[in-house]
């Protein structure tokens, strides 16, 4: 199926591209939630009438990134949680676990933007995250687990 992007997508493409996806990606995912339409005669004309109009937000969804991530970056977060003597946590950290710490700390980090190295943590320490704002932009954030 062709499709043209109405924004930038991660390992896709950027806004205006005509990709050839499988059918029901397009379909089911790229279409209803607006990120692409389908590559017809009429369509393409209609992106090109909204084109710069989609420009400016894809700018505008880029400067919030950028600012979200600044704010990420300067967060320096504390988890504590049951451990061991040689520091191993009974259970682990994971996505929900991060997003809620950094959400009552004032950021806001949705668990999908979360990128874990190893899917969950099961150790203290100091450890840096990636956080993926956006398809542009990834924020590092500070995380310390202490026990308890």
């Amino acid at each position: 199926m062709e499709i043209i992007l109405l924004q930038k997508i991660a390992n896709l493409g950027n806004l205006g591209d005509k990709v050839n996806v499988k059918s029901g990606y397009g379909r089911n995912y790229l279409i209803p939630q607006g990120m692409a339409a389908a590559a017809t005669e009429a369509k393409i004309k209609e992106f090109e009438v909204r084109r710069a109009e989609l420009e400016r937000k894809a700018s505008e969804l880029l400067t919030a990134a950028q600012k979200r991530a600044d704010a990420i970056t300067n967060l320096n977060l504390v988890i504590k949680q049951k451990a061991g003597e040689e520091g191993k946590l009974f259970g682990s950290v994971g996505t929900q676990t991060i997003s809620e710490a950094a959400i009552a700390a004032g950021v806001e980090i949705s668990k999908s933007e979360v990128r874990l190295p190893d899917g969950v943590i099961r150790h203290t320490g100091d450890i840096e995250i990636n956080i993926q704002v956006h398809s542009d932009v990834i924020a590092i954030l500070h995380l310390k687990v202490e026990a308890e």
